[in-house]
């Protein structure tokens, strides 16, 4: 019957040493900002343009991980009178993950149009832009990640006629 008091004493004065071990550590110093000077610039873009570098030559573009790939078909309608430029959604296991689908055209006379493919996105979901009777408009389709992150899935010329 003494071996039970004695063991409870010895797990005790063990409990004991390892809180007083782990509260006999110095405390850390506290940290101390450290400055920083932020630049701000003040958006003038109405009242003098900003010359950019548009690259008017299609890029690599990236694949989406397995279970959000969806797939996009661009396209020319090839009307002379008004010609726009048709991203459809095509469907895909991301379907219901990718939250958004940003589109740029970046026409050949220089002009450069952007839109949104929002949710809910259905097989058939079409977005139009302008475009012109060229056949160096280049089309720059993004999926935006439940992440956040922009990954570019298709870049190419779209032709205004195929023959």
């Amino acid at each position: 019957m003494k071996k039970i008091p004695a063991f409870l004493s010895v797990l005790t004065l063990c409990l004991v040493f390892a809180l007083a071990a782990g509260c006999s550590q110095p405390a850390a110093p506290p940290a101390t900002p450290v400055p920083t000077t932020i630049e701000t610039t003040i958006a003038t873009s109405a009242l003098t343009p900003v010359p950019t570098t548009l690259s008017t030559t299609p890029g690599p573009t990236q694949t989406l991980p397995g279970a959000w790939v969806i797939d996009v078909q661009v396209a020319s309608n090839s009307e002379t009178i008004d010609p726009q430029i048709i991203v459809t959604f095509r469907g895909g296991k991301g379907q219901n993950l990718i939250p958004e689908i940003d589109i740029r055209v970046t026409r050949s006379d220089g002009v450069v149009e952007d839109a949104k493919m929002t949710q809910p996105l259905y097989v058939g979901k079409s977005v139009s832009l302008p475009g012109t009777r060229q056949n160096n408009d280049r089309a720059e389709v993004w999926a935006i990640t439940p992440q956040g992150d922009q990954v570019k899935i298709y870049d190419a010329y779209v032709p205004f006629r195929q023959y």
